[in-house]
């Protein structure tokens, strides 16, 4: 892939962008192959092939730091000096975003929203997110400093919703502390939806404002399938997702008889994935707040096979301690880090790695998803 941003150095964040497809794939299977070659019954592990992803538009959401002028904004990075860099051709981002990007940077042109200027603290308009839906539907997150120009965003938002009738969920999300967050804890629905319908195979995830979803959609529902097919014929009644999201694993793996019970932190995501489950109409799974390890040392008897996918430090020394001492004969563990997840592996060595498999979700970087399976060696040790 070409990009004319980083061939001018003017944004250097996909740092293997310009190398053949086909040599990043492999070299992020063989780092990962690498990195796990010291786990429990490697010698014995089914590697399966990576899984490819399109090199091109693959993002399904945009992260745009706002810079410029009201008259004349920019949508992408912000310099040395603070000043904004216009991304909004990024060539990764999915066309639909592409698309929907100056339409988005004129509405605030008309609402006057004055971007906000990092090393002087002033301004309003500190972020654009925008996140498309397989069909093409998009929800579209304002991040301000104050509420002092809701007042005219819903006067001109009519207008915008004319101009990108995909636009089904319109929020403003306020963060007023001058800190490099992405965004605050309030957040405005400014529509009459307030998620944003995701469909994946036969599976649709709701998505609110702040759940996190993967980033590459092609990729995830790969994920998710792959993830089905390999537990499909496991002996697992009981099955605790934890880090569940919105919920991608857990509906995915949801069959009669079989007992769900997903945990994550995010109430906003817990609520989503009950929303899913709601309108799927699917029996047996079910959805709890709570910190993921805390749930895990102070639940009772444990099921049958948990599944992580934890952000990029792992899962850590007293999940993966748990685990090792709970006599789980299964967990399906998807990481973002393998470095991360070789650490962890370490902690569990009565889990024996039996499959895995790279899944690009990050072409053009050196991120990447792995997906494995893992399997008490002898319970009767435990």
């Amino acid at each position: 892939m070409q990009c004319d941003y980083f061939d001018r150095g003017v944004c250097r964040s996909c740092t293997h962008m310009g190398e053949p497809y086909a040599t990043q794939l492999a070299a992020k299977d063989a780092r990962t192959r690498a990195l796990l070659a010291g786990a429990s019954g490697a010698g014995r592990t089914e590697w399966m092939p990576p899984i490819a992803s399109p090199e091109e538009g693959y993002r399904n959401k945009a992260k745009m730091v706002v810079g410029g002028t009201a008259e004349a904004p920019t949508f992408g990075i912000l310099d040395e000096a603070g000043r904004g860099v216009d991304l909004r051709h990024c060539g990764i981002t999915a066309p639909g975003i592409r698309a929907a990007l100056p339409v988005i940077a004129r509405f605030t042109t008309l609402v006057g929203l004055e971007p906000y200027d990092v090393p002087a603290r002033r301004g309003e308009l500190k972020h654009v997110l925008v996140t498309e839906a397989p069909g093409g539907e998009l929800m579209i997150r304002l991040v301000l400093r104050s509420t002092a120009d809701l007042a005219r965003i819903s006067k001109h938002l009519p207008s915008l919703l004319e101009a990108l009738p995909r636009a089904v969920v319109v929020t403003a999300n306020i963060h007023p502390e001058h800190r490099a967050l992405l965004e605050g804890e309030r957040e405005i629905v400014l529509t009459e939806a307030d998620t944003l319908r995701m469909p994946l195979d036969e599976v649709a995830l709701h998505l609110r404002p702040q759940s996190f979803f993967q980033t590459n959609t092609a990729i995830a529902t790969a994920l998710y399938r792959e993830a089905r097919e390999w537990t499909r014929g496991l002996p697992a009644a009981s099955v605790w997702d934890l880090y569940c999201g919105v919920g991608g694993f857990a509906l995915h793996l949801a069959r009669p008889g079989r007992e769900v019970l997903g945990v994550e932190l995010s109430a906003e995501a817990v609520e989503s994935a009950r929303q899913s489950v709601a309108e799927a109409g699917i029996e047996g799974v079910r959805f709890e707040a709570g910190d993921a390890t805390a749930f895990a040392l102070g639940a009772g008897a444990p099921p049958e096979l948990v599944v992580v996918n934890p952000p990029r430090r792992g899962i850590g020394p007293a999940l993966a301690g748990w685990i090792e001492a709970s006599g789980v004969r299964h967990v399906l563990y998807s990481s973002c880090e393998p470095a991360s997840l070789a650490r962890d592996l370490e902690r569990m060595p009565s889990m024996a790695l039996r499959r895995a498999r790279v899944l690009d979700m990050f072409p053009q970087t050196a991120h990447l998803e792995v997906l494995t399976l893992l399997e008490r060696e002898d319970p009767a040790r435990i």
